[in-house]
């Protein structure tokens, strides 16, 4: 036993190194943050727990979750905090559980975590609870979550806009999170309600291509609008297995392009479709324009709208030389 002032603040000052090494340890996986549970469970007592965090070495980020290795959780530590702080049987779920799983390219402003109905829950900034009777399956392997297929589909109906649910079902599937046919089978055993229509046209043409583009009647879209028909209408598989469908008004020279979900990273090419056709109708030669069945799908109208405009000024240019 040390006897001597120095002899008891070196065993101190290795004990408090034993204490850190070890806490290091179980933070590292957890991207530097752990429970009190698992501090007392690896040995450490309370009072020694309370000791490092009235000295500044670790802090408090909750009821239950410490920080290691900064004073606050950031990144991936986020996400632990969260199903800590949200109860044993919480889950990441939504986007959030798509970005654990290694969605690129995604920016959501909250984490999405879903609890049983009947848990009792504190409000936690920046979480967004969903309170579901059945939290369904869940990966208990490093952060727990909900799979990519339930994930998904959950994403798209939380989603704030039409557009947002298309962009995150295209990228989970175009990413490779989730295959085409778990994701079909998921959505025909979700309960769905009046909304979903869109949705479940947005499933449809991100897993099934060429039979959602088949069914796309372009012509009737036009007639609701006011706009003449297309003369000229046909489904075609290219070399690269990309499905289109050609839309022909050929007296007035103005041709539509619709490509199917898989021509774009996300829905990133809405925007550059628009730009595109922006810049073909500033030309008087022969217009060409791109629509990507997703912006069909859930921004129709600036699409026709730019259809309207080709339309109009190939009439208007028709009887000027005529």
């Amino acid at each position: 036993m040390p006897t001597t002032r120095a002899e008891r603040r070196t065993t101190q000052a290795l004990e408090r190194a034993r204490r850190h090494r070890l806490a290091r340890g179980l933070a590292e996986p957890h991207d530097g943050v752990v429970t009190r549970r698992m501090l007392l469970e690896a040995g450490l007592t309370p009072g020694q727990i309370a000791t490092e965090v009235d000295h500044g070495a670790w802090s408090r980020a909750g009821a239950h979750t410490l920080c290691i290795t900064s004073d606050v959780p950031t990144g991936r530590a986020l996400w632990w905090w969260a199903i800590w702080e949200s109860g044993t049987h919480s889950v990441l779920d939504g986007a959030t559980a798509l970005l654990a799983a290694g969605l690129q390219h995604w920016d959501e402003p909250v984490i999405h975590v879903t609890v049983p109905n009947n848990a009792t829950v504190r409000r936690l900034e920046g979480i967004r609870h969903h309170r579901l009777r059945d939290v369904g399956p869940r990966t208990t392997a490093g952060l727990r979550r909900t799979p990519s297929d339930v994930a998904v589909v959950r994403a798209a109906r939380w989603a704030r806009t039409d557009r947002q649910a298309a962009t995150v079902v295209a990228m989970a599937v175009q990413q490779r999170l989730v295959t085409p046919d778990a994701l079909l089978v998921r959505w025909q055993q979700t309960r769905r309600g009046s909304a979903a229509s869109v949705l479940d046209d947005v499933i449809r043409d991100v897993c099934d291509g060429a039979h959602s583009l088949n069914e796309l009647d372009f012509a009737a879209e036009c007639r609701r609008r006011g706009l003449p028909e297309p003369t000229r209408q046909a489904v075609r598989t290219g070399r690269n297995g990309r499905v289109y469908l050609d839309v022909f008004w050929e007296e007035l020279g103005v041709h539509v392009e619709i490509h199917g979900a898989q021509h774009f990273q996300g829905t990133a090419g809405l925007d550059d479709a628009l730009r595109h056709n922006d810049l073909q109708l500033r030309d008087r030669s022969m217009v060409s324009l791109q629509i990507p069945v997703l912006g069909l799908r859930t921004t129709p109208e600036p699409f026709f709208a730019q259809v309207g405009q080709a339309l109009h000024a190939a009439h208007a240019r028709r009887q000027h030389t005529g």
